[in-house]
């Protein structure tokens, strides 16, 4: 029941932004309002619990990735870097916005951890002391990581260019990794 909440929450939050409310949201569940608090005291305990979903499975996802024998260190790299969580959409700027003025503890969860990358960190220390990525200043390479790819936030550009995110975040690491100039151009 706890799942179809949440998915629920979130077909609210595409349809009204952050201001539904818990009646709203049982109306779309066909449920009662007393069944809903059953499973949640308040919209903030829905969005603490999408949260902690979305950040344990990107955790384990990319626990998975780094611990892969059968992985090059680029490969892992690339996978660390486009590891896409299961409530994805909610990681839309209009919605984080919203988040931020309504919900700011949460908004600070969610911040943080876009902004916070400790695996991707150690897999590209890695790859420096082996020779395989440029030496450059760490923190600063994570930040450009980060906000490139903090880019596939905005929804509206990858809808309105049919891209998806999966896909933008494959070629954001191509670039980063690899460069704009092709191989024979060099």
């Amino acid at each position: 029941m706890k799942a179809r909440i949440m998915k629920a929450f979130l077909e609210e939050i595409d349809d009204k932004g952050m201001k539904f409310t818990m009646d709203d949201l049982a109306r779309r569940l066909g449920i009662s309002k007393r069944t809903l608090y059953q499973n949640f005291s308040s919209k903030a305990e829905i969005l603490d619990a999408i949260i902690d979903s979305t950040l344990v499975e990107f955790d384990e996802k990319t626990e998975r990735i780094v611990s892969d024998p059968n992985l090059s260190l680029i490969e892992k790299i690339k996978g660390a870097i486009t590891v896409v969580p299961k409530y994805h959409e909610f990681y839309d700027w209009k919605i984080l916005e919203q988040m931020k003025k309504t919900y700011p503890e949460q908004w600070e969860r969610v911040n943080a951890a876009l902004n916070q990358w400790d695996a991707l960190r150690e897999l590209i220390e890695k790859g420096i002391r082996e020779g395989l990525i440029v030496d450059q200043n760490v923190p600063f390479l994570i930040k450009v990581i980060v906000d490139a790819t903090n880019s596939t936030l905005d929804r509206q550009f990858f809808l309105e260019n049919s891209i998806t995110v999966t896909e933008a975040l494959d070629s954001i690491v191509d670039i980063l990794l690899f460069g704009l100039v092709k191989k024979d151009m060099k």
